[in-house]
């Protein structure tokens, strides 16, 4: 068991996963006016095409959500980093995602916890959906033509989905069309940005922190 990464700002750390040690790094609220008692568990992309923890757009998630007061974990997938195992397309990365979970629960049973995940950090963040339910869901750049999405039970929760007009990555109209298609449709919101966000990381902060405020309780602080 490692210390309380709460109380160490920006700690890298390593926790036992199924397929060995996973590499994490803990962040705490960037102002002392904001506390909601919850955790954002963050999720990078493709591992095998470079992605990891440190890509600027899961970095710009993290700081979005320390600026409404979340403490956060980011993480390296198995193979990446410091992280043992190898590449499980989605399926052992589900099993990470979940191993994160049931250790900072097991520590801080009265948070809340927020699920993130940018392009093929997505899919394995929404498999885990049903066992850790989160109260507040973030997909950046889901790609939806590359992983079978449609067999997931979308998570019962409010959940905003950010799509780069000019993705060359990721086709934003299959975005649209399984946003559409969904029963319980999340917040969509786009604007002009390839699939990295170059230039436009600023504004990918705006648009989680605008989107996701208008989605919490009234009642949250």
């Amino acid at each position: 068991m490692i210390e309380n990464p709460i109380e160490f700002p920006e700690k890298n750390f390593l926790l036992q996963g199924a397929a060995g040690a996973i590499e994490c790094l803990a962040g705490s609220p960037s102002t002392s006016d904001t506390n909601r008692k919850t955790i954002g568990i963050i999720c990078h992309p493709h591992p095998l095409f470079g992605g990891s923890m440190t890509n600027k757009v899961t970095h710009m998630i993290e700081k979005a959500f320390r600026e409404m007061g979340l403490y956060t974990i980011r993480f390296n997938f198995r193979g990446v980093g410091q992280s043992q195992g190898e590449h499980d397309k989605g399926i052992g990365e589900t099993d990470d995602i979940i191993c994160i979970y049931n250790w900072a629960k097991e520590i801080f049973p009265e948070y809340d916890f927020w699920l993130a995940g940018f392009s093929f950090g997505t899919y394995p963040a929404i498999r885990a959906c049903a066992e850790i339910k989160p109260s507040q869901f973030l997909t950046v750049a889901p790609p939806v033509e590359r992983y079978d999405y449609t067999e997931i039970t979308t998570p019962d929760c409010p959940w905003l989905v950010i799509q780069g007009e000019d993705d060359d990555v990721v086709t934003p109209k299959a975005v649209y069309n399984y946003v559409n298609n969904l029963d319980k449709r999340p917040q969509l919101v786009t604007f002009k940005a390839g699939h990295f966000f170059h230039r436009r990381l600023i504004d990918l902060k705006g648009a989680i922190i605008n989107g996701i405020t208008r989605q919490l309780p009234h009642e949250a602080t």
